[in-house]
């Protein structure tokens, strides 16, 4: 008998155990009162009364914990999912009270995760909120004083609607990311794989952003001169945005005269590792973990000033969990960032 059957009949053993002694004490007084005592006929009858008393109460103590047990489980079957209603029903004291701490510690994880859930649900409707209220007021200001007289002036009519159309650019940004990342993770964005070279999409990147770059004298490099290209498998299209995103972020935190750098390596035998570096502002060690968090800015005053939509990290991250790859990011306030990403050889 193992210790879980053990410690299951030991109520009924004991208990059955008094009840024989006590009804044997008692025959035995009244034999010894009124008859003449017989040994056999009394080892006989202790015998019976303890199994018929061990069974009785055995069976009865099952059925009332079973009963109240089945009810228990039926108060919480409101709960979907619950680990404590997969496993059987059982009277056992010890295996049921581990098989409760383990429910109520699951339902303790599930109701923090829930918090931080409705925690996160509540700062990303206040972003989108922000985010779209600041191009929305700016493009209703410049048509609201058009309207008011200012369409007889054709140079200020010019410049308002080129600064509306700007906060109306700035709202399709947004407008994009969202329906770009809503895709991503809900696999509805597929990848179209195929063998590219990783250098000449990075010079594409550096061509297109070198305007951007000159207004704050940032120049864009690599670490050395890539004579053979660097055949890679992956979405091209997607992958030149990573590098964009990355590339704008680090001109968006950069200095003056700065330098944003790019460098490739071989990390695995068939795997490579590419590398943004730059000597900005960098972040600092408390705002790293919230960097690809939707709309998260590490500096508020100052990080719309080459614009955009405030979605680029975040959409980086999940083009590169599409493609199942890691993004790596280190920062030092003051000094610069990394940030670094693997993609497959082909």
């Amino acid at each position: 008998m193992n210790n879980e059957s053990k410690n299951s009949y030991a109520f009924s053993f004991f208990t059955a155990l008094w009840i024989t002694v006590l009804s044997t004490i008692i025959l035995l007084i009244i034999e010894g009162i009124f008859f003449q005592i017989n040994w056999f006929s009394l080892l006989i009858f202790s015998g019976i009364v303890f199994l018929i008393s061990f069974l009785f109460i055995q069976i009865r103590t099952e059925k009332f914990i079973h009963k109240k047990i089945t009810n228990l489980y039926k108060n919480v079957s409101l709960l979907a999912d619950l680990p404590l209603l997969q496993e059987p029903v059982t009277t056992d004291m010890e295996a049921l009270t581990k098989s409760v701490e383990k429910f109520a510690e699951n339902k303790k994880l599930e109701i923090q995760a829930l918090k931080v859930r409705e925690n996160y649900r509540k700062e990303f409707i206040g972003n989108v909120s922000h985010e779209l209220k600041t191009p929305l007021f700016t493009v209703e200001g410049y048509i609201l004083t058009l309207l008011d007289g200012a369409l007889e002036d054709k140079e200020r009519t010019q410049k308002y609607l080129e600064r509306a159309y700007k906060g109306v650019e700035r709202l399709v940004y947004i407008v994009n990311d969202l329906e770009m990342i809503t895709k991503l993770e809900s696999g509805e964005a597929y990848l179209k794989k195929e063998e590219f070279d990783i250098i000449k999409v990075i010079k594409t990147v550096f061509e297109m952003l070198e305007i951007k770059a000159k207004e704050l004298d940032i120049s864009l490099t690599l670490d050395k001169d890539y004579k053979k290209p660097i055949m890679v498998n992956a979405d091209q299209e997607r992958i030149q945005q990573v590098i964009t995103n990355l590339v704008m972020n680090s001109i968006k935190y950069g200095k003056q005269k700065g330098t944003t750098e790019i460098s490739i390596e071989n990390l695995t035998t068939d795997k490579i590792i590419v590398r943004i570096t730059d000597n900005g502002e960098g972040f600092k060690k408390e705002e790293i973990p919230r960097l690809f968090e939707r709309f998260y800015r590490g500096d508020k005053s100052g990080s719309r000033k080459t614009g955009g939509s405030g979605l680029g990290l975040s959409i980086v991250k999940h083009i590169l969990e599409a493609h199942q790859e890691k993004i790596y990011v280190e920062s030092h306030y003051g000094i610069g960032s990394e940030f670094s990403f693997t993609l497959k050889k082909s």
